[in-house]
């Protein structure tokens, strides 16, 4: 790390936590001449660098290459031997992956920008102050700023009375150094997290049971498509089961679960392990919240468009802030508050309608805005654009034609609302729908847009043609 500050420990910022949002807003505050701490008790880069979204997509890269040499002889590639997983290799290759991420990321804060990171347990004394206890047990000091960050992240969230053990019972956290591959496994939560888990064991070989609603946070129409498909895939999934800690053993050999699905049939479920995914919590306590008055809710800590909290110097970004989960999300929290902070008026961020979503299932899922029904409650005179997957020439080509585009708009003023992907590519394309929510788009000008031919991002413009009445592949 860089040279620990001085002992006046005086600077213009200091960030308590240097996950993803706190690394970005030290460096950009770094960038516009401020003098900026970072204190972190675990590592720099967070949850996200370290044990979520890059080592679980490394996992899903392995399974997505598995899935395609098993499937080699359909494009002309014929594979002489017997054909398995190595787990350990998969594994190793992720936690490569992380650590030449974190390289980079230590090159910006060592080399640089130059930002001290004070190692330790930060936590607030006043407004103004960030009282540091080392990890290395060193005497405890304090750092002054007239602005401070607050960026502990999230942790993920238990079942009630059943705590993780890290052996039968896991979190994401777990499973990203997981060392060894359970034959089975009961996932227990339907959101992203889970079906990305789910979709990586079941096609690593894994036999895989999914319990909880698919993506429900997602347009029905997607939720749909995605339940479908995994069950072709074979995974098995019990939507509508909310199974408590009484109905889970835990065992020296496995874990079994009683679940009721959305039809009213019991089953008993059993597998080596359980990994739970039924949301994350804010890491909010014992940070000195309650010391300095900062108002929190739950396990999260309200802010403005700012990212303000009640305590006007003091701001909290990323998923301690509860807006919405996501590490581009805590990273574009982090430039805002740090521009406000120098008098830049950065733009807000809209997260609800203008901060995409992706999931990195099979098939993938990206979307951005309203769903159509959440567009319906909002009062708009809802319509629809729709275009498969199936026509697409790049789809068919690559041999994934899973799936669908969906374009939600105002029928009067014509804006566009949301765009919903589910398909080869989603979470790449997703950003055309990014651009175009900013820029205020209507499905007329995604439709006059041209989108490079043979590509799978011709389904947004097909789904535009839709909604104005006139698809042309179909």
């Amino acid at each position: 790390m860089a040279e620990v500050a001085t002992a006046t420990h005086e600077f213009d910022l200091v960030l308590l936590g240097g996950g993803t949002g706190g690394y970005v807003a030290a460096i950009r505050a770094t960038q516009l001449g401020l003098k900026v701490a970072v204190v972190e008790e675990l590592i720099l880069g967070g949850t996200c660098l370290h044990r979520g979204c890059i080592p679980a997509k490394a996992f899903l890269k392995s399974a997505d290459v598995y899935e395609e040499v098993k499937n080699s002889a359909e494009f002309g590639v014929n594979i002489a031997g017997e054909l398995s997983f190595n787990y350990d290799a998969a594994l190793q290759r992720a936690l490569k992956v992380v650590e030449g991420q974190y390289k980079g990321l230590l090159f910006l804060f060592d080399k640089k920008y130059k930002i001290p990171v004070f190692m330790g347990r930060g936590r607030l004394l006043d407004a103004n102050t960030v009282g540091v206890t080392p990890n290395d047990g060193s005497a405890p000091f304090s750092l002054r700023a007239p602005n401070i960050i607050i960026n502990t992240g999230s942790r993920p969230r238990p079942i009630k009375d059943l705590p993780f053990d890290g052996v039968r019972v896991i979190s994401s956290d777990h499973a990203v150094v997981l060392d060894h591959l359970p034959k089975s496994f009961i996932v227990r939560g339907g959101g992203a997290t889970g079906v990305e888990w789910a979709s990586a064991y079941h096609r690593y070989g894994s036999t895989v049971s999914l319990v909880g609603n698919v993506v429900p946070q997602e347009d029905h129409e997607v939720s749909q498509a995605l339940a479908r498909a995994l069950q072709r895939q074979k995974m098995e999934v019990i939507q509508g089961a909310r199974p408590s800690a009484g109905d889970i053993n835990v065992g020296k050999k496995g874990v079994t679960m009683k679940v009721t699905d959305e039809k009213g049939k019991e089953k008993v479920l059993e597998a080596e392990a359980l990994l739970v995914a039924i949301g994350r919590q804010g890491n909010v306590e014992d940070i000195g919240l309650e010391t300095v008055g900062i108002q929190t809710k739950g396990d999260i800590i309200p802010v403005d468009a700012m990212q303000r909290t009640n305590i006007p110097n003091i701001y909290a970004i990323g998923d301690v802030n509860g807006k919405q989960m996501l590490a581009h999300t805590a990273m574009h929290h982090g430039i805002i508050a740090v521009e406000n902070i120098m008098g830049l008026n950065p733009y807000p961020l809209d997260e609800e309608m203008n901060s995409p979503s992706c999931t990195y299932c099979e098939p993938e899922i990206g979307s951005i805005g309203l769903s159509e029904k959440k567009a319906q409650e909002k009062g708009f005179n809802v319509k629809i654009g729709k275009f498969p997957m199936k026509p697409n020439a790049k789809a068919t080509i690559a041999g994934h034609t899973d799936g669908f585009t969906k374009i939600v708009a105002d029928a009067d003023t014509k804006d566009l609302l949301g765009l919903h992907i589910i398909g080869p590519n989603a979470t790449e394309l997703i950003a055309n729908g990014a651009v175009a929510r900013l820029l205020d788009s209507s499905p007329e000008e995604l439709a006059i847009t041209v989108f490079p031919h043979p590509t799978i991002s011709e389904v947004i413009g097909e789904a535009a043609h839709d909604w104005l009445g006139h698809a042309i592949h179909i």
